[in-house]
C-alpha cells in the first residue's frame, strides 16, 4: 500500500507536515502569533515591528528627568519670548528716574535699574532677543553646515579638500574678536546682523560633524546595495545617508544653541551686539555693572535668567546626546 503523505494542520496549530517525512515543531501561524505577543522572542509588542533609533531615543528621553526639567524651562522661555505680556503688563522702555536703583516693591518684584526701569519687565522681554538669536542662528548654522559638510563627505575629492581648508581658516578666527571687528561697523539695531555673524563663523563646526557622519554612513552595506541597484546620488544621499547621519548634527546643534545665546549676551555687553533701545540681557548686564554695589539686584536677575537659559539648553543637548548615542545604551 502506498505511503500516505503527512497532513498539514497549520490552521489548527498542530504539528505540520514537511512533505519530506519530517515535521515542524511549530506551525507557521502559531509562530506568527508568538512573534506578535509581548512575551515572544522579539518582545516588541502587538505589531512585532522593530523600534528605530528615533523611537528608542524618544522613549529614553521621556524617562530622563534631566530632559523633562530642561524641556519645561525651555517651553516657558519660548512662551514668554512669543507672548511676554502673559506674565507682565508693563513696558520695558517705561522708566522713572525717581525710582533709580530702588529695590523690590509691590508690583515690581525685581526692583529698578539705574535708569529707573522695571528689572522684572526688562528681564521678561529680554528673553525674546536671546531666544530669537539662539534659535535662528542654530537653524542657519545647522542647515548651511549640514549641506556643505554632507556634500563634501559624499563626493570627496577636490570639493572635500577645498572645504576642509576653508573650515581651517574659519576655525582660526577668534569668535569674540571677530564679532568686535565685524559688528562694530553695523548700525542696525535688529537681531539679524548678530545672527548672520554667528552663522558665518559657526557653520564650520557643524560642517565637520556632518562630513564625518556622511563618510561613515556611506560605507554601510545598504548604501552599497542601493548603488548596485542603480539608485542616483541624490536618492542615496537623501533617502539612505541623510536620515542615518543627522543624529550627531542634532546633538551638536542643540548644545550649540545655548552657546549662541551666551555669545549674543557677550557681544551686547561689549556694545557691538544688540544696542539700545533693544532689550537684551547682555545690555541690561552691561548697564547694571557700574552699580553692582548699590543695586546688585539689577545685575543678578538678568544674569540669572541668562545662566538658567544657557544651562537648560546645554542639559537638553546632553540628554539628546545620551539618547541618540548607541554606545551609551
Amino acid at each position: 500500500m502506498p505511503e500516505q503523505p503527512y497532513e498539514s494542520y497549520e490552521s489548527d496549530g498542530a504539528i505540520a507536515g514537511t512533505g519530506m517525512g519530517g515535521a515542524m515543531d511549530l506551525a507557521a501561524s502559531e509562530a506568527s502569533t508568538l512573534e506578535r505577543t509581548p512575551g515572544g522572542p522579539r518582545g516588541t509588542g502587538p505589531q512585532a515591528k522593530p523600534r528605530s533609533l528615533w523611537s528608542d531615543a524618544w522613549r529614553d528621553l521621556r524617562r530622563n528627568p534631566v530632559f523633562l526639567a530642561s524641556a519645561l524651562v525651555i517651553l516657558f522661555l519660548l512662551l514668554i519670548a512669543v507672548w511676554p505680556s502673559s506674565i507682565t503688563s508693563g513696558s520695558p522702555l517705561t522708566c522713572d528716574l525717581a525710582k533709580s536703583q530702588e529695590g523690590s516693591q509691590p508690583g515690581h518684584p525685581f526692583g529698578f535699574d539705574g535708569q529707573g526701569c522695571d528689572v522684572y519687565t526688562r528681564t521678561v522681554y529680554g528673553a525674546r532677543a536671546s531666544v530669537t538669536v539662539g534659535v535662528c542662528a542654530t537653524l542657519g548654522v545647522a542647515v548651511l553646515g549640514s549641506v556643505l559638510g554632507g556634500l563634501a563627505g559624499f563626493f570627496g575629492g577636490v570639493w572635500d579638500s577645498v572645504l576642509s581648508r576653508i573650515t581651517d581658516i574659519f576655525f582660526a578666527i577668534p569668535v569674540v574678536l571677530g564679532g568686535l571687528v565685524l559688528l562694530s561697523v553695523v548700525t542696525s539695531n535688529t537681531v539679524w546682523p548678530v545672527i548672520g555673524f554667528m552663522v558665518l563663523l559657526g557653520w564650520p563646526q557643524i560642517s565637520r560633524i556632518a562630513r564625518g557622519a556622511v563618510i561613515t554612513a556611506k560605507q554601510n552595506d545598504y548604501v552599497q546595495a542601493a548603488r548596485a541597484l542603480g539608485a542616483s546620488n541624490s536618492r542615496i544621499l537623501l533617502r539612505h545617508i541623510a536620515p542615518n547621519a543627522v543624529a550627531p548634527v542634532i546633538v551638536v546643534a542643540t548644545i550649540a544653541l545655548g552657546t549662541y545665546i551666551a555669545l549674543e549676551a557677550t557681544l551686547s555687553y561689549l556694545g557691538v551686539g544688540l544696542k539700545p533701545p533693544s532689550v537684551s540681557w547682555g545690555i541690561d548686564i552691561s548697564a547694571a555693572s557700574p552699580y553692582i554695589r548699590n543695586a546688585p539686584h539689577a545685575l543678578l536677575w538678568p544674569s540669572g535668567a541668562l545662566a538658567l537659559t544657557v544651562l537648560a539648553f546645554i542639559m537638553l543637548g546632553d540628554a539628546v546626546r545620551d539618547a541618540l548615542d548607541p554606545k551609551l545604551r
